[in-house]
């Protein structure tokens, strides 16, 4: 089992920046990837931005070059940087694990609001 704790949401304007954190706990040795995920009101929750513990990172087009993924030297706390961020980024983000067992694990959620 392993637990996922996000934190780091807020309100912040156009252009500006806000980091996510996921901390991981529970049997950390079986995770294998790390994401971020997005959902906006009335629309699907869409892939972020996923790294593995090996360091390779992967991102949506709508994010890249703005958003950092990014994995601690414990491979337990997965971040997110967001700069430039835009209106269209609002959202509620949430961290995904899936462990070497292709077992899935969600956080809560943690809400983004990017004002004009």
């Amino acid at each position: 089992q392993v637990q996922l704790m996000e934190s780091g949401g807020g309100l912040v304007q156009t252009g500006g920046s806000l980091r996510l954190s996921c901390a991981a706990s529970g049997n950390l040795f079986s995770i294998n990837v790390m994401s971020w995920f997005r959902q906006a009101p009335g629309k699907q929750r869409e892939f972020v931005a996923t790294v593995t513990t090996a360091g390779t990172t992967l991102y949506a087009e709508s994010v890249k070059g703005r958003f950092t993924i990014s994995i601690n030297n414990g491979k337990n706390t997965v971040y997110l940087q967001m700069n430039s961020l835009k209106v269209e980024d609002t959202a509620v983000y949430y961290c995904k694990v899936l462990t070497r067992s292709n077992a899935e694990y969600w956080g809560q959620g943690t809400q983004v609001t990017v004002s004009p």
